[in-house]
């Protein structure tokens, strides 16, 4: 055995033993997502960015397509993005505990610091430095849904399904040109990829029986 095998066996045993159990996933999901949400300025897409670097990329506890699929379902469904994120990621990896812990963590920082802001409204409200610091902040926030846009655009190429790719341009025209809401723009995706799945079905079942 080579010594750079030895040492990716080694790097990748590391990295299993460091995977939490299943007992101590939740607390790592609330630590997670509540340290997470403390540094997220921005809303839910802000998160779901850091999430998924966090959670895929050096976690390693999902894949990019399930994290993917995991913010497209959040996207559909009524409710903030970070927390129906929150719910899908924690059952996912640790069933109803995993639920509550990353739900938790990810709504107790804003709530938090909602209510001191609400405290010292009129403080905050006219005072310059913070009115100059949250303006600058709005150019990182910009940033950062630059950053999580191109991220899934380039995952759509990488399929290199017609399908998928026709759909965002279109979904892409019709909401930065056409003006149309997003809820229209979800819902016809819904059922494109509702008939998709049915054709597909029909055409296994076809198959079968051939």
């Amino acid at each position: 055995m080579s010594w750079h095998e030895k040492n990716t066996q080694n790097s990748d045993a590391a990295a299993v033993s460091a995977q939490p159990t299943k007992k101590s996933m939740p607390l790592k999901l609330f630590t997670t997502m509540f340290v997470l949400s403390s540094c997220t300025f921005g809303g839910g897409f802000v998160i779901v960015s850091l999430m998924k670097k966090k959670i895929v990329e050096e976690y390693g506890w999902l894949s990019e397509e399930e994290m993917l699929d995991i913010t497209a379902i959040a996207q559909s469904c009524p409710g903030p993005v970070v927390v129906n994120t929150s719910v899908i990621t924690g059952y996912r990896l640790a069933g109803i505990p995993g639920v509550l812990a990353a739900t938790l963590g990810a709504i107790l920082p804003p709530m938090i610091i909602i209510s001191i802001v609400a405290q010292f409204y009129d403080q905050f409200r006219t005072n310059a430095t913070i009115a100059l610091a949250l303006t600058v902040m709005r150019a990182g926030v910009a940033a950062v849904l630059v950053d999580v846009v191109v991220g899934m655009a380039l995952n759509v190429l990488k399929t290199k399904n017609p399908l998928y790719i026709g759909l965002m341009a279109i979904t892409f025209v019709m909401g930065a040109f056409l003006k149309i809401g997003a809820m229209y723009i979800i819902f016809a995706c819904l059922g494109v990829g509702i008939a998709l799945a049915v054709f597909q079905s029909l055409n296994n079942a076809k198959k079968e029986v051939g």
